[in-house]
């Protein structure tokens, strides 16, 4: 009955299933794994955003090379900033708008220095490719909040004179000329004295994990319905042979019934049995013969 399935057509139907089912676990599997990354991105957020900050020399090692779980961790820094090597970052949208991000330099009272993130700035109406004004930093001993962040890649493009393409820590001391740690920058939670003017302060990180388990279910589901799709494509045709093959056994049979009909009809009568001659018939037949 279901023999058809071995052709050479349905097996091409049944590779095709295959191949998108596997395409839809994997699409699923890598939504699965985009969760895992927003799952463990909300628990940094959750465990260190808001936790009690702690004192740079607790910190140090991270600001050399930062363990992932200890981003958002909050350190207290105490120093001055160097106005003179303040940067703007390109490219840097905050809610939607478009607008710049503003780093300086951070000399600790031990000689080393880190990069601070002051916040955010829309783009400028008055100059182009610049913002208005950029607020400078407080000036003599600060004592700054910041949140742990790791550096970003250099990207493959300029930027002007006084901005960054990225915060690529390497590239930004290079053109300072003097040695920053690199392993981590410091997204500004507060700073003391506050000034009078500073940038737009960053919002605290979403702590919503989206779609990514909705949608990874959706497509382990669209890789089942392909199998199931292909059951039932089968079920119908081994159901419409099966409707073919009685129909055509019908027929023969009808045709035999109608065949027979007439050459029962054709076959000839048989013949009359003659009745026994009388003796003057055969007298008569006897003067016959003689000529008489």
């Amino acid at each position: 009955m279901y023999r058809f399935l071995f052709s050479s057509k349905w097996l091409g139907y049944l590779l095709l299933a295959a191949v998108f089912a596997t395409a839809c676990v994997f699409l699923g599997r890598w939504q699965m794994d985009r969760r895992a990354e927003t799952l463990a991105e909300i628990n940094r957020v959750v465990s260190n955003y808001s936790a009690t900050p702690i004192p740079f020399a607790q910190a140090r090692d991270q600001f050399i090379q930062l363990d992932p779980a200890k981003e958002w961790t909050q350190v207290e820094l105490k120093g001055s900033y160097d106005a003179a090597g303040q940067r703007i970052v390109r490219n840097r949208p905050l809610n939607g708008q478009p607008g710049y991000e503003v780093v300086v330099p951070f000399r600790l009272a031990n000689g080393e220095t880190v990069v601070i993130d002051r916040g955010w700035l829309p783009i400028g109406n008055r100059n182009p490719g610049s913002p208005d004004s950029v607020p400078a930093p407080p000036t003599g001993d600060v004592t700054a909040v910041v949140r742990l962040k790791h550096g970003e890649p250099e990207l493959q493009r300029g930027a002007p004179e006084g901005q960054l393409a990225s915060i690529d820590l390497p590239t930004y001391s290079a053109q300072l000329g003097y040695p920053v740690l690199t392993g981590a920058y410091g997204q500004l939670a507060s700073e003391t004295p506050a000034p009078a003017d500073a940038p737009v302060s960053f919002p605290k990180p979403s702590t919503d994990e989206g779609t990514h388990l909705s949608y990874s279910l959706q497509w382990f589901a669209f890789g089942v319905l392909m199998f199931v799709g292909f059951g039932y494509a089968a079920r119908q045709q081994a159901r419409n042979a099966a409707i073919d093959a009685e129909d055509q056994d019908e027929s023969e049979l009808d045709g035999t019934v109608h065949s027979a009909v007439p050459a029962a009809r054709r076959r000839p009568a048989p013949p009359r049995k003659r009745k026994k001659a009388t003796a003057e018939e055969e007298e008569d037949a006897l003067l016959d013969a003689q000529g008489y």
